[in-house]
């Protein structure tokens, strides 16, 4: 029966007119409103910017090429031989789940940050002993050793990066990019759409009623991800060293973490994700015509 009533919901939202606004000049469909070829020139700049920090701080690291960078943000949700609705069902968003304390460097299985890093860096960092390795993630990722640049982008969210990362973002960005409030322009657009309105209110009444209370999809990560910082003390508490309280709480979050993703997964996929396509596809077919 509920599949007959989303059926019919997305019948109605896509037989809809489309609305009349426009995607403006400039605005692409990549990360924070960017077009491919303005998302490779950022990451390029900010990757060199990145490597020119650490050497005037004492460090030798690698600038990633764009592939490299991209290949990090590709590996969000992730893991070989499985579909990225298997992936949900494990291991929720990745976000606790995965969670040991660990630089991502010494990361062994799951790691978008070690992947986007680059293995030269990877090996760089694991020949450093202890004492250095702590010196050389604070000189490139500031407080959250988590927020490299490659999860950054995936993620939307610049306002958790430091160090050298955070510096050099700040001479290719744009200082509201650089804030937790960003949302992408193109975004922010197709959620104004009527169609859109619609989805996302049958989105929050459908989550509601499974016990979850969040304004959209996208307000559930970041939340996890303020759980996650809370309970380990901004990431540094190693699992190996958390009281039993501690492990315990861990382990609550994580299974709350696979029992959101999954129902928001899956009202994503049958809700969103269609009225979302046709008004992107609409913004800008109009837009080269």
């Amino acid at each position: 029966m509920k599949k007959t009533i989303c059926a019919g919901l997305f019948a109605v939202l896509l037989a809809t007119a489309a609305a009349q606004a426009q995607a403006p000049k400039g605005l692409g469909t990549e990360e924070f409103g960017m077009s491919p070829r303005e998302l490779v020139q950022a990451i390029e700049k900010t990757e060199e910017l990145i490597a020119r920090c650490m050497r005037e701080q004492g460090f030798q690291y690698i600038a990633a090429d764009h592939n490299t960078v991209r290949a990090g943000m590709s590996a969000d949700k992730r893991l070989p031989g499985l579909s990225e609705e298997e992936f949900v069902s494990r291991y929720g968003f990745g976000v606790s789940t995965f969670y040991t304390g660990l630089p991502p460097q010494l990361a062994t299985g799951y790691s978008p940050a070690r992947v986007g890093l680059g293995e030269r860096n990877v090996q760089i960092f694991r020949k450093l002993s202890p004492a250095d390795q702590v010196a050389y993630n604070r000189a490139l990722l500031g407080d959250d050793v988590f927020s490299t640049l490659a999860v950054a982008l995936e993620t939307e969210d610049l306002s958790r990066t430091g160090g050298c990362t955070r510096k050099a973002l700040t001479e290719t960005f744009k200082p509201d990019q650089l804030k937790a409030s960003h949302y992408n322009p193109q975004d922010a657009l197709i959620n104004k759409d009527p169609r859109m309105k619609a989805a996302i209110a049958y989105w929050q009444r459908e989550m509601k009623k499974a016990g979850f209370e969040y304004g959209h999809s996208d307000e559930i990560e970041p939340d996890l991800r303020n759980r996650l910082i809370a309970l380990t003390e901004g990431g540094k508490l190693l699992v190996s060293k958390m009281s039993q309280d501690q492990k315990a709480a861990l382990r609550k979050l994580q299974d709350y973490e696979r029992l959101v993703a999954v129902k928001s997964h899956k009202m994503h996929e049958e809700v969103l994700t269609p009225v979302e396509e046709k008004i992107q596809e609409e913004l800008f077919s109009r837009k080269v015509q």
